[in-house]
C-alpha cells in the first residue's frame, strides 16, 4: 500500500514570485502534495496584520508547472487564513512552511516579520509550521545552499510534530559561508534604533524614508544572531504566546487597592 504523502501549504511575504518561495516549493515538492499561497506583491514587514474593511481577492494562477499555486490580495497572515478555510476548507495541510525570506528574521525581527506571521498564524490553526530566512536581502539571493538544510528540517517535523502553540524560526547563513552545521538557539536581545530621513516631494510636501542600524546588545553563545554569525543554521523553537510569565509575582506583589 502507497503511503500517502503529506500536503504542505508554501506561504511567503516577499510575493508570489519571489525566487525565495521557488525554491521553497520545489523542496517541498520533494517531500509532499504541495498548495502555494502567497501576496501578489512584496508584504515584508507586514507582521501579523490582517486586511479588515476592504475585500480580499483569491486568484489561481498558473507559474510553475504542476504546482497548485494562488495569488491574494492581502497580507501573509491574510494568505493562510484564506488557505486554510477556503482551499483546505477546514482539513488542515500536515506542514506550513514560509519564506524563503530575502534577508534575516532573527532576534527582534521576528515581530516585524510578515514571514514569520504566516509561519504563527499556521501554527495558531494547529498545524506544525516553520518560517525560513537568508543572509541575503538581494532579489536575485543564491538560495541553492538551503535546500538539503529546508528539506530535513521538514522532515524531521513532519516526522516528530511540534509541541502545540510553537513554531520554528530558521535562518541561514548566506552563500559565501560554509554551514557547519545546526545550532538551536534562543532569540538574542537586539533593537533597532530608528532615523527617519525628511525628504519632499515633488510638490514640496515633506515626507519620512525610515532608516536605521540594528544594534546587537547580546552577546551570549546560544543566540540566533551568534549562530548565523558562526557558520550555523540557527532553530529558535518559537511560540505566540507573549506572556511576561515571570513578572506576575511581581504584579501580584503591587496593591490594586482603591478603597
Amino acid at each position: 500500500m502507497t503511503k500517502k504523502k503529506p500536503t504542505i501549504l508554501v506561504v511567503n511575504d516577499d510575493g508570489i514570485t519571489a525566487p525565495g518561495i521557488k525554491v521553497l516549493l520545489e523542496v517541498m515538492q520533494e517531500i509532499g502534495e504541495v498548495v502555494v499561497v502567497a501576496p501578489d506583491s512584496p508584504q515584508s514587514g507586514m507582521g501579523h496584520a490582517i486586511t479588515i474593511g476592504k475585500p480580499l481577492r483569491l486568484d489561481k494562477i498558473d507559474l510553475y508547472p504542476g504546482v497548485e499555486m494562488y495569488k491574494c490580495s492581502g497580507t501573509p497572515v491574510d494568505c493562510v487564513k484564506l488557505a486554510v478555510h477556503k482551499i483546505f476548507k477546514g482539513k488542515k495541510p500536515d506542514l506550513c512552511v514560509s519564506g524563503i525570506n530575502h534577508g534575516l528574521n532573527y532576534s527582534i525581527n521576528v515581530l516585524y516579520s510578515g514571514t514569520m506571521s504566516a509561519a504563527v498564524e499556521g501554527a495558531i490553526e494547529g498545524i506544525p509550521s516553520v518560517g525560513y530566512s537568508l543572509d541575503d536581502f538581494a532579489y536575485h539571493a543564491d538560495f541553492e545552499h538551503t535546500r538539503v538544510w529546508v528539506k530535513t528540517i521538514a522532515e524531521q517535523v513532519l516526522k516528530n510534530g511540534l509541541p502545540k502553540n510553537s513554531l520554528l524560526n530558521v535562518n541561514f547563513p548566506n552563500k559565501s559561508v560554509e554551514i557547519k552545521g545546526i545550532k538551536i538557539c534562543r532569540q538574542a536581545n537586539a533593537k533597532w534604533f530608528e532615523e527617519f530621513d525628511e525628504r519632499l516631494d515633488p510638490y514640496k510636501r515633506e515626507y519620512f524614508w525610515m532608516t536605521g542600524n540594528f544594534d546587537l546588545q547580546d552577546r551570549g553563545e546560544d543566540t540566533d544572531a551568534h549562530a548565523i554569525n558562526n557558520g550555523y543554521v540557527s532553530i529558535v523553537p518559537t511560540q505566540f504566546d507573549m506572556t511576561a510569565h515571570h513578572v506576575i509575582p511581581e504584579l501580584n506583589s503591587w496593591s490594586f487597592d482603591i478603597s
